[in-house]
């Protein structure tokens, strides 16, 4: 039984200041989740809606970390099968995608073909869309750097497949469409402000890219099960975001302001609203190293993950990654701010709670 405790009216009144002041105060980054756990949704969201996740899974995917081309490509067509429902992989595509659109294949370029988007898992989407009668030149391999692209293969296998490879910089930024924000970055080389005189408004806002906002209509990102010390994962919120627009250095390094700019970058209307579909290479789960390939920090895990919701696949990627940290610690480690993924939620990008993610496995 609990005894309650009498206090005298000074007593009582500094009790209540101390208890205000402490439920006032913010969260310090020693009081940040468990990493072992994955994030937890928002205490004032309502949200029941769940995300469903199509599994393709074979243990022979992968062989000493490299993947096996025709076992990805069965897994490829029976992830779409079972996303869409439909009984051929022509009739799947063109349930997701129409004929006049220009389907934009966003990859995660910058950590190479290793340890990034694996061009064994994009090669035969590709090649299905194609043989589904999809028009080669309505086919774009893009992520932010042209550099990033060539450095990991990307731009030969666009060649090779007889489709587009564009970095959206390269494409130029759109004045009319922006994402704004007060924090003010420092303007780099190819930002569309960059050189021009400082005013009030100068380094505010990130301009979308024309590559979406011109010329793609439809999206598919496909994105590695990969750490990132800011954003948790190298995933498809902040993949996109960091890809679609400029002047991002303002938060890219800053996990509570890239928490609020990613989510309402991936909100913007050249953005999300395009998915398709999402792809989560799940062949590898490299939980340590960001954009370095740290094999040594690697599982292989032979999935690949189909899903219309991105950030349930990238709340999924999360878990992984914090899975094998914690199995393998390292001793002053900091702990992730997931704080992105819970935002995503709250202004309806996708389902940030696990035990709202239905995972379906398939063949």
């Amino acid at each position: 039984m609990l005894r309650a405790v009498r206090m005298m009216p000074r007593q009582s009144t500094l009790f209540f200041v101390l208890v205000s002041v402490l439920v006032l105060l913010p969260r310090s980054a020693d009081a940040a989740p468990d990493p072992a756990a994955p994030p937890t949704p928002p205490a004032s969201s309502t949200n029941t809606a769940r995300a469903r996740v199509i599994v393709a899974h074979d243990p022979a995917a992968t062989s000493a970390f490299a993947p096996a081309p025709d076992v990805v490509r069965r897994m490829v067509e029976n992830g779409l099968l079972g996303l869409t429902g439909k009984p051929t992989a022509d009739a799947a595509w063109r349930s997701l995608v129409a004929p006049g659109d220009v389907v934009g294949f966003k990859v995660t370029a910058a950590p190479g073909a290793v340890s990034g988007t694996r061009p064994a898992v994009v090669r035969p989407l590709i090649e299905g869309l194609i043989t589904s009668g999809h028009a080669p030149s309505n086919i774009v391999i893009w992520d932010k750097r042209d550099l990033d692209l060539r450095a990991a293969g990307w731009s030969r296998l666009a060649q090779e497949l007889g489709v587009r490879c564009v970095a959206s910089e390269d494409a130029g930024w759109d004045g009319d469409r922006s994402y704004e924000s007060p924090l003010i970055g420092r303007l780099v080389a190819g930002d569309r402000d960059f050189g021009k005189k400082e005013n009030e408004g100068t380094g505010r806002r990130s301009y979308v890219t024309k590559l979406l906002t011109h010329d793609i209509t439809k999206i598919v990102s496909v994105a590695p099960v990969l750490s990132h010390n800011v954003s948790g994962v190298n995933g498809h919120i902040a993949g996109l975001a960091w890809a679609s627009t400029d002047n991002t250095l303002r938060f890219a390094n800053d996990a509570v302001r890239l928490a609020e700019a990613a989510p309402d970058i991936c909100a913007l209307d050249d953005v999300l609203p395009k998915l398709a579909f999402a792809v989560g290479d799940a062949l590898l789960c490299q939980y340590r190293g960001e954009e370095l390939t740290l094999l040594h920090y690697a599982v292989a895990l032979d999935e690949l993950r189909f899903s219309k919701d991105a950030v349930a696949l990238d709340v999924l990627a999360l878990a992984d990654v914090q899975r094998f940290r914690e199995a393998a610690k390292v001793e002053g480690e900091k702990k992730f701010i997931t704080e992105l993924y819970t935002n995503a939620e709250l202004i309806e990008l996708g389902v940030a709670d696990p035990k709202r993610i239905d995972r379906i496995r398939v063949p």
